[in-house]
């Protein structure tokens, strides 16, 4: 079975751009959307929470709450958008979803979490996954038996609800007394029991693709657990150094050997054209559409900020895709296409046929 690379779900952060630009670097990544609501789709602006570029198929599209029937019908509305799958966030500790009861909440009521898959499953004909924590507050599946099999139980249930992947973040969600920030740092990770925990998911459900996410900062930290889970899910890293994507097609052809990655002149030359012929389409639709002002490029320029992590003058790179005088001038198709060549002019980046680094603006 194929090995699942994924960029985690992320608010504020995947969204349709940044999800588009990541699928530059990757044809074969697992993309997700941010968390949606099942209410906002059911009782809001449909095309806002769900509307995406075709170009970023294979799309998850996850979904928070915790109303197996609200669910059901949102996963339902998303089929008939063109997701690819559907995912049940039981991971998210934040106050706001506490206070909806869903998110990391529900792991504490497994029965309803597996009504919740039956019920979209009845609704739809797509994959259905869930991601979850290895526990809730001072649960301790290292060193207690109960806490351990009430993980495994929770996951089992999942599966035999009929999920055929599941991620395990291999922290411990703490409800109270925690940030959404410090549920992602202090909590310790346990690698070695969501390991064992997805040999022992394996036993009774062989076909259900168990995935590690939590604290996985790079390609090389993949590798070092390549035989261990089905796949890998990685979230800030992902985000903050996108260009280890550029490895992740070679990966899962390697079986996770070739996991470098070396940006020089002409990858990022192919990546900034798609990148210029997308921005540019975007503000064309906006236009199209009456509504211009939805064209914001600051909206897109901040997901590619780490793009150019490493790179002799990134830093003047990101000061200008983040100059918002700059950003607020241009209007047109031509001038997108000025704007991001006058932000690389002054890159180095390693040319293949000179054997050097270069300026940019001095490339061929």
């Amino acid at each position: 079975m194929k090995k699942i690379l994924a960029v985690a779900p992320m608010m504020d952060w995947t969204d349709r751009h940044c999800r588009a630009f990541h699928r530059m670097l990757s044809k074969n990544a697992l993309l997700y959307t941010e968390m949606v609501h099942a209410g906002a789709i059911l009782f809001g602006d449909q095309a806002k929470h769900l509307d995406f570029d075709l170009i970023e198929k294979p799309l998850v599209l996850q979904l928070g709450g915790s109303e197996p029937l609200d669910l059901a019908q949102a996963a339902k509305i998303g089929q008939r958008w063109g997701y690819s799958q559907i995912d049940i966030n039981c991971g998210c500790p934040s106050e706001r979803v506490q206070r909806g009861s869903f998110g990391a909440c529900l792991m504490a009521d497994p029965k309803l979490v597996s009504s919740c898959v039956l019920a979209i499953l009845e609704a739809v004909d797509l994959p259905v996954s869930v991601k979850h924590r290895l526990g809730l507050d001072a649960m301790n599946p290292a060193q207690s038996q109960n806490d351990y099999q009430y993980v495994l139980d929770f996951m089992l249930g999942i599966c035999d609800a009929g999920a055929t992947q599941l991620s395990v973040h291999a922290r411990n969600a703490v409800l109270k007394g925690l940030s959404p920030k410090e549920n992602r740092t202090i909590p310790p990770l346990r690698y070695e029991i969501a390991k064992q925990l997805r040999v022992d998911v394996k036993k009774y459900y062989p076909h259900v693709q168990v995935l590690l996410n939590g604290g996985l900062s790079g390609n090389s930290e993949i590798f070092a657990h390549w035989n261990d889970f089905d796949g890998f899910m990685i979230g800030r890293a992902a985000y903050h150094t996108p260009a280890i994507l550029l490895a992740w097609d070679r990966m899962m052809e390697t079986n996770g050997q070739d996991y470098g990655y070396f940006l020089n002149e002409q990858t990022w030359r192919r990546v900034q054209e798609q990148f210029v012929e997308y921005t540019q389409n975007w503000l064309l639709a906006c236009q199209e559409s009456g509504r211009p002002e939805r064209f914001q490029l600051a909206g897109i320029t901040r997901h590619i900020l780490g793009f150019a992590h490493g790179l002799g003058g990134s830093r003047l790179w990101r000061q200008q895709l983040s100059d918002h005088r700059l950003l607020h001038r241009v209007k047109t198709v031509e001038q997108v296409r000025q704007f991001f060549e006058m932000a690389a002019a002054h890159l180095r980046i390693f040319s293949d046929q000179s054997d050097s680094y270069i300026p940019y603006q001095q490339m061929d």
